[in-house]
C-alpha cells in the first residue's frame, strides 16, 4: 500500500512538473501601435536601414482640419495649448523635440504616452485618427497650418513732441 501510495506521488509530481514547464505563446502587438519589444536607444551590430512609417494624411488639407479638430476635441489643447503653443505641456510648435519629430516619432507619442505626463492614446483612439493629429501637429508653422494663431500686431513708433 506504501509502495502505491508513493507511486501516485512521483506521478502527480511529474505531471505538475510537465504542466509548468508549458509557456503561452506570446501575445501578438495591438493593432495600430509600434511592436513594443523593439529596443530604445543604440543597439549593437550592424544598422539596420528601414525608413519609419510616414503620415498617410501628410499634406493633405482635410486630414489637417480634421487633425486640427481632433486636437481641440480630445482636449489636447488643454495641455499643450490652444494653437499648441504649450501650457502645462511642451510646445508643440518648437523646432527641438525631446522624443523625435518624424511622422513616426510623434504618432509612438501620442500612441505609447511619454513617462514626463503624456498619456498614452494608441488604445482609445484610433489609429487614423492618430495619423490625423500628426498631420495637424507636423502643419504647425507652416502655410498649410489651419487656424493659425493670431500674430500680435507690431508696435506702433509713436513720436513725442517735446516742448
Amino acid at each position: 500500500m506504501k509502495k502505491l501510495i508513493a507511486l501516485a506521488a512521483i506521478i502527480f509530481v511529474s505531471i505538475a512538473v510537465a504542466c509548468n514547464q508549458q509557456q503561452d505563446p506570446p501575445a501578438p502587438p495591438m493593432a495600430g501601435l509600434p511592436d513594443l519589444s523593439i529596443p530604445v536607444g543604440p543597439v549593437p551590430g550592424p544598422q539596420k536601414t528601414t525608413a519609419p512609417p510616414k503620415d498617410p494624411f501628410m499634406g493633405d488639407p482635410v486630414a489637417t482640419q480634421e487633425g486640427r479638430q481632433l486636437f481641440l476635441e480630445y482636449n489636447c489643447a488643454g495641455c499643450h495649448g490652444t494653437h499648441g503653443g504649450g501650457g502645462m505641456a511642451p510646445s508643440l510648435r518648437d523646432q527641438d523635440w525631446l522624443y523625435g519629430d518624424d511622422d513616426a516619432h510623434v504618432f509612438a507619442s501620442i500612441a505609447q504616452g511619454r513617462g514626463s505626463g503624456m498619456p498614452a492614446w494608441g488604445t482609445k483612439i484610433p489609429e487614423e485618427q492618430i495619423w490625423k493629429l500628426v498631420a495637424y501637429i507636423k502643419s504647425m508653422r507652416t502655410k498649410e497650418e489651419p487656424d493659425p494663431p493670431l500674430t500680435p500686431p507690431k508696435p506702433s513708433v509713436r513720436t513725442v513732441r517735446r516742448k
